[in-house]
């Protein structure tokens, strides 16, 4: 199904971009009228879209005197991020304008991330896919070039010397030469790294990474024998430690830490080291984050936490107070505190998450610090702006703020105001000398920001462009309307040509554009893919009906065993609300949803004609066979049970239902690779409308995971250079031949 994850525009869920050549002409001035033309304030064509950057992950200098920022270059040119960095006082000439630190060779088609600061500020560390592994680089910016870290291991599995696995004698026969080196002597293999992170006193290194593909196991795929043992698989991403000199060499062989035993080693999702460590001469501790391997998430949550000792890394102890549904966490600066999130013990959609206070020796109750909250809170990114209160991002209907809570749990927390809607990314250094974060609003481009102190108002930051000149960009108006019983709120966008007033002869045609999740929101967020749809002259409603994230628990549960009930009567009253309050027309009405917004989109298909035409993303259609194929069951299970169990309520809440009453135009658009909402379900819908007579395409995108292929859409840089732009162009025609006039007889 649809999973609590980050909301990007259009219908994602939960957080959060080619022309063609000119012809030749013959007179130079007639040449230059395009060229005029696109200088001129416009809004984003599909072209535009694909030249659309994006600026993420802003890192604070342990001195405060520059930020370190990723730039993901557009989707024309290939979608790879690089680092930034730049002055945060604009005192010095040198550093006062950005200034790309990396430059990945060409045939690296990944980039750079998860990049950090050293601990005394003269190097850099990322990640890069420059050979044929992901590895751990560092730059010192005091002069030379970034150098990557030789780390390898002895292969802790072997796949090829299993009983299931064909005997080399066999693949030598198959005249497979590199079967001579399964029966080799190991030797220590490169690893692909996953993650990492530096102690704050810079003497460890932290880093996990998966098993290496052993000489042997490669010569059983190079010959074919490689049947996959469903939800068997030995490969583990493990936690490795490394002892640093001071200037940031690996000193001794790589120390694996002993998580779990036997064949229930846990995969390793993050580290984070204690602050404590730095000021002190006490071990140096390690807060890991785990989850059981060969999808045991599909049983029910299964994540851990574990604190590690350095000086003791085969004696990892396991926090039982932590419950299995923990999504990551912290320590508070003096390691007193360990923050973290986890699913609120309230009944509510998975991923509705708390924060949790634990002592930092791991033992003790968890104190729930946000009991109450009405917005959704989230453990990445947690700053300290002092030894006992949080900082931590929160999701309020729809902005983004950060919230300070105190660590005692005696008060709620309270949202601080840095001047835009969205502010995301915040973070700041040990010692707390300055603030940076990403705020943007709609109608208003993100910013990088730096205050000295938390609270202030923002001081832009120079960043690279990241959109084309002169886009022109509409800030969407707030509104409510009254459904069931509760008050919904929902993003309404206007061009401009609708005049003010419902009585206005200008009315222009509505796109209701559905969110997905279900347990996601709408955001006003700077959206250059509602901007495109405005420049249509097209009017867009974008509601957060019951079941949305960031208000509140009751709200978020309130469309349990109700999927495409309560919600859809959302939608449509706020639909009504709309068309008597603004210059909208009722004729000319669509609507468009991905993932869960697909789903509801073959909703409205069975239940109304009211639309002209209904585009649907990477939708659920038939509850029953969705739920055996998709890549996890989990979320579902809190909506309507196991499907077998729960006969009627599944198929109630299956778009398939209500195929026979279809009526409206239906246009599918899937990615042939998605393991969240597989093919199979457009699939279906697709020759169920088609028997019924309805007009119905279905666009399918090689490669095309889930989310990938939304991003895409809607102009987040991607490494596809096409998909994106295609789609737009089948929404686009499809939408206006939905609005067209009758033809003539």
């Amino acid at each position: 199904m649809r999973r609590a994850r980050p909301v990007y525009p259009f219908a994602m869920r939960h957080a959060p971009r080619a022309c063609f050549p000119l012809s030749c002409l013959l007179l130079s001035a007639v040449a230059a009228l395009p060229v005029l033309a696109q200088t001129a304030p416009h809004f984003p064509t599909t072209s535009d879209l694909r030249q659309l950057k994006t600026i993420s992950s802003p890192a604070l200098s342990p001195s405060g005197s520059q930020a370190l920022f990723t730039v993901t270059g557009s989707t024309a040119n290939g979608a790879k991020p690089h680092l930034w960095v730049v002055s945060t006082s604009g005192a010095d000439s040198r550093t006062a304008q950005p200034r790309q630190l990396t430059f990945s060779p060409p045939e690296d088609t990944h980039g750079e991330s998860d990049a950090q600061w050293s601990p005394d500020g003269h190097a850099i560390f990322f990640l890069a896919h420059r050979t044929l592994h992901t590895q751990l680089y560092r730059l010192d910016l005091r002069g030379g070039d970034a150098r990557p870290y030789d780390l390898k291991i002895l292969p802790p599995v072997d796949d090829s010397t299993s009983q299931y696995a064909i005997p080399p004698s066999l693949l030598k026969k198959a005249k497979d030469k590199s079967a001579d080196k399964a029966a080799a002597k190991p030797k220590p293999l490169e690893i692909d790294i996953s993650g990492y992170a530096l102690s704050p006193d810079g003497h460890w290194l932290a880093l996990w990474a998966k098993d290496p593909e052993t000489p042997g196991e490669k010569a059983e795929k190079k010959a074919k024998a490689d049947a996959d043992w469903v939800d068997h698989q030995t490969h583990r991403t493990r936690l490795y430690l490394a002892a640093l000199g001071s200037d940031g060499a690996i000193s001794g062989a790589l120390q694996p830490v002993a998580l779990g035993s036997g064949h229930v080693v846990p995969d390793v999702r993050l580290a984070v080291w204690s602050p404590a460590a730095a000021a002190s001469s006490a071990s140096d501790t390690l807060l890991v984050f785990t989850e059981k391997p060969n999808h045991a998430s599909d049983l029910g949550p299964a994540g851990a936490a574990w604190l590690v000792d350095a000086a003791s890394p085969a004696h990892a102890q396991q926090l039982a107070a932590i419950p299995a549904t923990v999504s990551g966490g912290s320590f508070s600066p003096n390691g007193a505190h360990i923050v973290f999130s986890a699913q609120t013990p309230q009944d509510a959609p998975p991923g509705y998450d708390e924060l949790f206070a634990l002592p930092g020796s791991g033992r003790g109750t968890p104190v729930r610090l946000t009991v109450g909250f009405g917005g959704q809170l989230s453990a990445r990114g947690l700053q300290f702006d002092s030894e006992n209160s949080l900082i931590a991002a929160a999701g309020l209907g729809t902005r983004i703020a950060p919230v300070r809570i105190a660590l005692s749990g005696a008060s709620h927390p309270q949202p601080i105001s840095l001047g835009a809607s969205i502010v995301t990314g915040l973070a700041t250094n040990r010692a707390r000398t300055g603030w940076l974060w990403l705020a943007q609003s709609g109608g208003h481009p993100v910013q990088l920001c730096f205050a000295a102190q938390l609270g202030q108002p923002c001081r832009a930051l120079p960043i690279p462009a990241l959109a084309p000149a002169r886009l022109r960009t509409v800030a969407p108006q707030l509104i409510h309307w009254k459904s069931g019983g509760l008050t919904i709120q929902g993003l309404l966008y206007l061009p401009p040509q609708a005049a003010s007033g419902p009585e206005s002869s200008k009315k222009v045609p509505l796109i209701v554009d559905v969110h997905g999740g279900p347990f996601g929101a709408w955001q006003d967020r700077n959206d250059e893919w509602a901007d495109f749809l405005l420049g249509h002259g097209w009017a867009i409603l974008r509601p957060n009906p019951r079941g949305s994230s960031n208000y509140g628990v009751a709200f978020a549960a309130a469309n349990k065993n109700d999927l495409g009930g309560g919600d859809y009567r959302d939608v449509m009253a706020g639909v009504d609300y709309a068309l008597a309050h603004f210059p909208l027309d009722p004729h000319r009405m669509a609507l468009m949803g991905y993932s869960y917004g697909g789903e509801m989109a073959g909703f409205v298909e069975g239940k109304t004609d009211r639309f002209k035409a209904i585009v649907c993303g990477a939708p659920v259609i038939d509850q029953f066979s969705e739920y055996g194929t998709e890549d996890d069951s989990w979320y579902d299970r809190w909506y309507f049970g196991k499907p077998w169990e729960h006969f009627a309520d599944a198929w109630r809440q299956s778009p398939l239902s209500g195929a026979s009453h279809a009526k409206t135009p239906f246009l599918l658009l899937q990615g042939q690779a998605d393991t969240t909402d597989p093919i199979g379900q457009s699939e279906e819908m697709y020759r169920a409308l088609r028997q019924e007579g309805v007009p119905v395409q279905l666009v399918t995108y090689p490669r095309e995971n889930h989310d990938p292929l939304a991003m895409g859409i809607f102009g987040y840089p991607r490494p596809e250079p096409w998909h994106g732009y295609e789609a737009r162009q089948h929404i686009v025609d499809f939408l206006q031949n939905a609005f067209a006039p009758p033809a003539q007889p």
